[in-house]
């Protein structure tokens, strides 16, 4: 007896709409990545950061290409990753607006690491990293990020990013 054949899918075009709506229930971290270098100083709020691999440790941090800092980010080849804590909304709305890179940096206390990129005094964790490679995608950068030092916290809470909002790691529990 043969097996009923299971029908084939035909593939669907996913609309940008439709895939922002998906992406809307994927909670994130919500983090300032930051550079400086001799192409300048620079720090825009990203969610789309994750780990690759704890051996060598890396994550991996996407930029669109078309960001106003884009080029300093290439151009300096070392960026921190500063995991906001919940408290930092404020923070993650000027990173992530219009506002001058000078403005955006007097808000809060930063010192430096091994890479001297600018490291948040106050994030929750702060990854300090060599940016090794670079992978086109779509309209994105993926900086595949080699992790050289690491600052952490012993307590906190982190700001999330949820539904098109913020909230807190405790309150999606």
């Amino acid at each position: 007896m043969l097996a009923a054949k299971k029908p084939v899918l035909s593939p669907v075009e996913v609309s940008r709409d439709a895939f922002r709506n998906a992406m809307a229930v994927l909670a994130a971290a919500v983090n300032v990545v930051t550079t400086d270098g001799p192409a300048g100083r620079a720090g825009f709020t990203a969610t789309a950061v994750c780990s690759v691999s704890d051996e060598p440790p890396s994550l991996l941090v996407c930029l669109n290409r078309n960001a106003s800092v884009y080029d300093t980010f290439c151009a300096n080849g070392h960026l921190c990753v500063n995991t906001l804590t919940s408290d930092q909304k404020a923070l993650s709305n000027l990173f992530g607006g219009k506002t001058a890179m000078a403005e955006r940096f007097a808000t809060a206390e930063w010192s430096t690491e091994c890479t001297g990129v600018p490291v948040l005094n106050d994030a929750l964790i702060n990854f300090d990293c060599r940016i090794s490679n670079r992978v086109q995608a779509g309209s994105h950068d993926i900086f595949i990020c080699e992790v050289v030092g690491i600052r952490q916290r012993e307590y906190g809470d982190s700001l999330i990013y949820f539904q098109r909002g913020y909230c807190s790691a405790q309150q999606l529990t």
